[in-house]
Parts: structure tokens; C-alpha cells; sequence
């Protein structure tokens, strides 16, 4: 029997739906625009070439994301509040550089990908569009407290269904599809290297790390009931399960949905020899003459919906690693007067989103290489992450169980592996 009153809820039942959280939430977010336009772009250039990953990437997701949220819900701390804690600060302030540079990227290709496809369903002028989303994005985070924003998050999270509809829409030749499954049409060159480094990175990204880890511990405050599991032992089993059930379906969802992207993007694009996307919405729009008006607007829709989930969860990310790493109060539970700094950044971070969609800069276009510099800097953040979860000193008797750390290592090996490869055909 259960003893309810040591389960992390203090034994009150909830619905399916509420126990999913920061795992869904995490895993809809990858799928960004940025996200969907790296798919759109190695599966126009690809075709089948690289289904295959979305798969592989599945379990070690999982792993990974699994891993930063026990790290989150066994400490009650952040992943950069940690790392601050039990590694040097020169390795600290190097990782939340490379986040924030790669984050703010992100937002700059996520916000003016939604204006763009806002402008390509209505019409006017996409980066008007781009700063009202910026904007309400951040006014929500600002003013709206964590227990009544990540309700909303979680609806937000229906949108990705977009790209389901789309796929339905379109002519699939499954057996072939199947085909590049069981023997994966590999290049062997730079570019192909290059797009699978950038598809690892934007599927297993820093900021998903540090925001999944940070809302299980958002969610510890916010729940009288809740406390870390090394000051609440008794309630591991519950939130552990939950961790596991929540995290899992978010990923395969997250996966699943990558993998409609890339295989729209083969079926349509280059199987017409339309190779070369820039953006989610130059790919939305070229599916419109290929595949029709609902196929088009189902994709641009999408980019829209999965943007509003995605600015925030960057955004976010981006103040929780900087206010873990310089030992700042964060949290958007709390008031902004209560938590400057972090508020400070969250801002900062919105406003240069805007500001490089107004630059000749184009953020659309550097967009796939925030997913190489993602790419490489998971690196050490996972190295960290794993040494973290493996240490009895940070993680008391919770360290993680042999399949966590299987897979774990496995996904900061194939990390590793995927951009030593790149660097090493960088001149082919």
C-alpha cells in the first residue's frame, strides 16, 4: 500500500492531464520554429536521410531531460545554482555564456518566424507582428504567476498537433518512409554533418536542460506540499514516477512531431527539388503551390502556436541559468521587484529578440547555426549534468539508476561524436 500522505501531493488525486507538466511542456517546446525550420531544412535537403534521427534521438531525450528534471526535483535547485555549488566558476560562467548567446539567437529566429507566418496567413507587416508576440509573451511571464502560467503552457502545447494534420493532408509513400527506417540513406560529407549536428542541437538543447530542471523546482515552491526529495525522502516514489511518466511522454511527443516536420519537408520539397529552406515559414510557404492551401496554412499556423510556447520557455531558460550561475533569486513565482535580476534578464533577452529582427542581421538565417552552437555547448552541460546526477554529494541517495546514466551517456556521446564529425569534414 501507498501512504498517501508521503506521496508529493500529500495523497490528493489528480487528473491525467495535471500530472503532465514540465516534461510536456519541455518536449512541445523544442519543436520551435527555430526547431521547425532546422526539420524543414534537412528534410528538404535530405529526403529520408534523416528520419532515422528522430527516432534515435527518442530515448536519449528522454534520458537527458529525465536527468535534469531529478536533478531539479532532488536538490530544489536550478542546474547553474548547482554547478555554481560543486564546480569551478570559470566552467559556470562559460556554459551560461554560451546558453545565453545561443538562446537569444533562438528568440530573435522564433519571434520573427511568428510575424513571418502571421504575415503569410493575414497579410501586413511581420515584424509589427513579431514585436506584439515578443511583447505579450513577455507581459504574461511578468505578470502572470507560475501556477497560473503553466496551465496555459500546457494548452499551448495542442498547437504541435498542426503538424499531425499536415502530415494527413499530404501524400506519404510509407514504404518508402519505412525503407529509409530500416537502412538510413547516410551522405558521408560536411553538409550532412553539419545538418545532423544542428538537428541534435535543436532537439537536445541547453535551455531545455536548465528549464525543465527549473520548473520542477518552481514547482516545489509553488506547492505547499512539495519539498526537495533530499529534505522529503518520503515523497520520492510519487514525484520520481511522475518525473518518469511526465518526461517520457513529452519527449516521444516531442520526437514525434519532429519527425512529421522532416518527413513533410521530404515529401513535399525535396521530392519537387526544393532543397534549400531558410525558414520555417519560407518553408510553410513553399508548401502552399506543392501541397496545397490547408497543408500550407496548417504549417504556418503551427509556427505561430508552438512560438508562443517557445519564447517563453527560452526566455525563461536564459534567467534561470543567469541568475543560478551569478546565486540570484529567480523564479516566476515571484514578484519582479522580489527577483530583479532575474526579471532583468528575462527582459533583456525578450528585447534583444526584437532588436535582431530590426538589425541587417538576418536571425532567420542564423538560426540553424544556434542549433550547431546548441549543439556543441550540450557538451560540457551534459558532462556536468551526468558527473552531477552520479554524485552522492549532490544527489544524497537519489543518485540516478543505471538506465538514466546508460542513456545519458550515451546521448553526450553521440553530442560529442556528431560534432567532432563536423569539425573534422568542416573543409569538405
Amino acid at each position: 500500500m501507498v501512504d498517501r500522505k508521503n506521496t508529493e501531493d500529500g495523497g490528493i488525486e489528480k487528473p491525467p492531464w495535471a500530472n503532465l507538466s514540465a516534461g510536456l511542456i519541455t518536449g512541445a517546446a523544442d519543436d520551435d520554429p527555430s526547431g521547425i525550420a532546422t526539420y524543414s531544412q534537412v528534410g528538404a535537403a535530405f529526403g529520408y536521410g534523416m528520419l532515422w534521427c528522430a527516432l534515435l534521438t527518442m530515448p536519449l531525450m528522454i534520458a537527458i531531460q529525465a536527468i535534469s528534471a531529478g536533478i531539479g526535483r532532488v536538490t530544489g535547485h536550478g542546474l547553474m545554482d548547482g554547478i555554481r555549488t560543486h564546480y569551478p566558476r570559470a566552467l559556470v560562467y562559460g556554459l551560461v555564456v554560451s546558453i545565453i548567446v545561443a538562446n537569444v539567437i533562438n528568440l530573435a529566429a522564433d519571434i520573427g518566424a511568428m510575424g513571418a507566418a502571421l504575415k503569410l496567413l493575414i497579410g501586413g507587416p511581420a515584424l509589427v507582428y513579431a514585436a506584439v508576440f515578443a511583447v505579450l509573451s513577455l507581459i504574461l511571464q511578468i505578470f502572470i504567476p507560475f501556477t497560473r502560467y503553466s496551465p496555459l503552457l500546457k494548452l499551448l502545447t495542442l498547437s504541435l498537433f498542426a503538424y499531425v494534420a499536415t502530415v494527413m493532408v499530404i501524400d506519404v509513400p510509407w514504404m518508402a518512409v519505412l525503407k529509409s527506417l530500416v537502412v538510413p540513406p547516410i551522405s558521408w560529407n560536411a553538409k550532412y554533418a553539419v545538418g545532423l549536428v544542428a538537428l541534435l542541437g535543436t532537439t537536445i538543447s541547453p535551455y531545455l536542460f536548465c528549464w525543465q530542471a527549473s520548473q520542477e523546482v518552481e514547482e516545489i515552491g509553488s506547492n505547499k506540499r512539495r519539498r526537495s526529495l533530499r529534505r522529503a525522502p518520503k515523497q520520492a516514489p510519487s514525484a520520481l514516477r511522475r518525473i518518469g511518466i511526465d518526461t517520457t511522454i513529452g519527449m516521444i511527443f516531442s520526437n514525434l512531431i519532429a519527425f512529421f516536420i522532416i518527413l513533410t519537408a521530404a515529401v513535399v520539397l525535396h521530392a519537387h527539388g526544393k532543397t534549400d529552406i531558410q525558414s520555417s515559414a519560407e518553408a510553410a510557404e513553399a508548401l502552399r503551390p506543392l501541397a496545397g492551401k490547408l497543408a500550407f496554412a496548417l504549417f504556418a499556423a503551427g509556427i505561430i502556436g508552438t512560438g508562443l510556447l517557445a519564447v517563453p520557455v527560452l526566455a525563461g531558460a536564459t534567467a534561470y541559468a543567469a541568475s543560478g550561475a551569478f546565486g540570484q533569486l529567480s523564479g516566476l513565482e515571484h514578484k519582479p521587484h522580489e527577483a530583479k535580476f532575474f526579471y532583468g534578464v528575462l527582459i533583456l533577452a525578450s528585447l534583444a529578440g526584437i532588436a535582431l529582427n530590426l538589425t541587417p542581421l538576418d536571425p532567420i538565417k542564423a538560426l540553424y547555426w544556434s542549433a550547431v552552437i546548441n549543439g556543441v555547448a550540450a557538451v560540457p552541460l551534459m558532462i556536468v549534468m551526468m558527473l552531477m546526477g552520479s554524485s552522492r554529494k549532490v544527489m544524497g541517495k537519489f543518485t540516478m539508476p543505471w538506465p538514466l546514466k546508460v542513456f545519458g551517456w550515451l546521448a553526450t556521446v553521440a553530442m560529442a561524436a556528431a560534432a567532432v564529425v563536423m569539425f573534422v569534414t568542416w573543409g569538405d
